[in-house]
């Protein structure tokens, strides 16, 4: 079965996931989180994509990424994983795939989603149990969008940019966002969403995708056409 294309408006954010292969480790050492780094800044600078969020752990990693054309994230994500690849094997002398098939991304719907993303994305290595809180972790946006440190390659949401009218109170209050946990039921929409390649928002914002894009923007319900005739038929029959 031919793969669906993947759900891709250009100005709205979406949330990636790239693991290695068999969940083997894809960084060994400071130079691997800098080379990746660094080669995200020039293929999302080629192919115009804004990430507002990411980390790096060491078997996989999370992106907060908007894209301003079409294939800007798929293009994104090939010259990476290329370059990446090339650098990864030659420096440990390996051969062979690095990654687990195609990336894994859903479309976000913004006003809903996005700095609940940012910090689902960043408090990647708190729920690992790798530090205790997410400014420990040198390998993820928390730095910069909370503390202000300097990042070459990092643009922020237009919600976060809400936040305040300075970039103190903007680091302020995002700081603020990571004194509420994320409720474990929003944490299982992420993922699944995510995984399963669905769209992730309102209820509106799925009906207002699918028909742009003419395509379903979740998994149909279970038990049928809810809209159809016979489905309300019998719903009527199981009330009796």
């Amino acid at each position: 079965m031919a793969r669906l294309p993947r759900f891709v408006i250009p100005g709205q954010p979406q949330h990636v996931i790239v693991r290695g292969n068999n969940r083997e480790p894809i960084f060994l050492s400071d130079s691997d989180y800098q080379f990746y780094l660094e080669k995200l800044r020039l293929a999302c600078t080629k192919h115009r994509c804004d990430v507002h969020a990411y980390v790096l752990m060491t078997n996989h990693l999370h992106l907060l990424i908007t894209p301003h054309q079409e294939d800007g994230i798929s293009k994104t994500m090939q010259m990476l994983g290329r370059y990446y690849v090339q650098y990864f094997n030659f420096n440990y002398r390996r051969t062979g795939t690095l990654w687990e098939g195609r990336y894994k991304a859903t479309l976000i719907d913004s006003e809903n989603y996005a700095l609940i993303c940012h910090r689902y994305i960043e408090l990647n290595p708190v729920r690992a149990n790798m530090v205790v809180h997410p400014e420990e972790y040198p390998w993820s946006s928390y730095r910069h969008n909370a503390l202000g440190e300097v990042s070459s390659f990092v643009t922020h949401h237009s919600l976060y940019q809400s936040l305040g009218a300075t970039a103190k109170q903007r680091q302020a209050g995002y700081r603020a966002l990571f004194q509420a946990e994320i409720p474990t039921q929003t944490l299982d929409e992420i993922r699944a969403a995510t995984n399963k390649a669905w769209v992730l928002g309102s209820d509106y914002f799925k009906e207002r995708v699918a028909s742009q894009l003419n395509r379903p923007t979740r998994p149909n319900t279970r038990g049928g056409d809810r809209k159809s005739k016979d489905f309300h038929e019998q719903q009527k029959i199981n009330r009796v």
